[in-house]
């Protein structure tokens, strides 16, 4: 009998491939597309599952996202935070509705379309142009026990091909950047029609200065260059954000670099914890970008990162900071 994965098939070219991937390793795939409220995505998941002979079955899980997801995600905003709504969402409604759904067809694994890699539970990176090990590091250890990720010794164009040799119906469908249940972008405009979002404020300098006007302290984050309208001696950067008082600060970036950060709620997932400093590479942005650090342990389970070389620009409260030990995620904080 063949092992069983529940697949969440998204829509995308990335999950499509993932699909016939899967089938070609000897699984019996059911794909899962969840439905975060906006209905994206789903009439080209059903032409791929139907493409590939496979069933389609469907899940609301907007209740769950508005609950655990966008609610939090609008405080955070509203408090002068950059959440990360995807790194909340895969631990928290994302993999629990695909593993519910394994539990009920008798499937051990689940399977995604990301670019990462889970070996022996541990979670490792992707191929370097295309690692998303970053925004799966809120993983439970229980799990990555059960995921698979068939995309992680792939890069894009690779994947891209594959979709184009198996004439999947969304092989040149444009990648998908945003936020899901934010499809156009606009997480500003989002949050107004939301209501109850902080009114426009002044722009002022480290020593108080008045520069200018903001729209509200929703339209920035903690190293943003562009978009602030406002002229001086030199470029500004948002070096900080006052939500008490409805200010941004604006600096020409020099405060922006520090020695140190501090991140709570630590993950950890190939080790029990720290007993003392620890050297290893940490991310704490979205990016490719490792810089040597070491971390160590604080009052009330909070870490410590401190640069090991050149100094960390704009660690942001509410991103992510994820640790590693070569190729695998030893664990991961929230910036605090």
């Amino acid at each position: 009998m063949r092992e069983r994965v529940v697949l969440g098939l998204s829509g995308g070219v990335d999950s499509a491939v993932a699909a016939r991937l899967l089938m070609e390793r000897g699984y019996e795939v059911y794909p899962l597309w969840l439905d975060v409220g906006t209905g994206a995505g789903r009439s080209d998941a059903q032409a791929v599952a139907e493409r590939l002979g496979l069933p389609f079955t469907a899940r609301d899980i907007s209740g769950a996202l508005e609950e655990r997801v966008c609610r939090p995600f609008a405080a955070a905003y509203l408090s002068g935070r950059t959440p990360l709504p995807c790194a909340v969402c895969n631990p928290t409604v994302k993999f629990p509705a695909l593993l519910t759904y394994a539990d009920e067809v008798g499937a051990r694994w689940v399977a995604t379309g990301h670019y990462a890699r889970c070996e022996g539970g541990l979670l490792k990176k992707g191929r370097r142009a295309n690692d998303q090990s970053y925004m799966l590091s809120r993983l439970t250890r229980a799990q990555l026990q059960r995921v698979l990720f068939p995309l992680g010794e792939y890069e894009k164009a690779q994947v891209r091909a594959l979709a184009g040799e198996g004439a999947l119906p969304v092989a040149d469908k444009p990648d998908s950047m945003e936020i899901c249940f934010i499809p156009d972008g606009d997480y500003a405009a989002w949050l107004d029609r939301r209501g109850d979002t902080p009114p426009p404020g002044d722009f002022v300098s480290p020593d108080g200065r008045v520069l200018g006007r903001h729209r509200g302290i929703h339209h920035y984050t903690l190293g943003q260059r562009r978009g602030l309208g406002v002229s001086g001696p030199h470029r500004y950067f948002v070096s900080a954000i006052d939500p008490e008082h409805d200010r941004v600060v604006l600096s020409d970036g020099g405060d922006l670099l520090v020695p140190s950060a501090r991140c709570r709620e630590v993950n950890w997932l190939a080790i029990e914890g720290l007993d003392g400093p620890l050297e290893c590479t940490v991310r704490l942005r979205h990016s490719r970008t490792e810089s040597p650090a070491v971390l160590t342990p604080g009052e009330g389970g909070t870490v410590t990162i401190t640069a090991a070389d050149r100094p960390f620009r704009a660690p942001t409260p509410g991103q992510l900071a994820v640790f590693y030990g070569g190729d695998t995620v030893l664990g991961s904080g929230w910036i605090c």
